[in-house]
């Protein structure tokens, strides 16, 4: 067992602290033909799972009117960064809940902080 985590200490990117509910950009390399670029994809985290080298995270965003979400692993080669754009505040661990709701329904309350 410790042979394996060891090996997976390898392999662990440095992440930005993120919760569900907050809303966060990921930049992620696309690549088409011999070309490579950065796309951006911006929405709410409605889920993480796992732990170590294989924890993934679930974002969720309305493009034109429908709902896309996508499933990243947070050590994938392929994400270039991870930027926390706004702390939601929320009470759950995962807000499939959301996929029901259209316009503000579909809204997270943003974090109050004390000042």
């Amino acid at each position: 067992m410790n042979a394996l985590k060891s090996v997976e200490e390898q392999y662990k990117k440095e992440v930005p602290p993120f919760r569900v509910g907050d809303t966060i950009s990921v930049n992620m390399k696309i690549k088409e033909g011999e070309k490579e670029r950065i796309q951006t994809f911006t929405g709410i985290v409605i889920g993480r799972r796992g732990s170590g080298t294989r924890e993934t995270f679930m974002v969720r965003k309305i493009s034109y009117g429908v709902g896309v979400e996508k499933v990243f692993p947070i050590n994938s080669p392929l994400i270039e960064s991870i930027k926390v754009v706004k702390q939601g505040d929320v009470r759950r661990a995962k807000l499939y809940y959301l996929r029901g709701k259209k316009g503000k329904a579909a809204k997270v309350k943003e974090k109050a902080f004390n000042r």
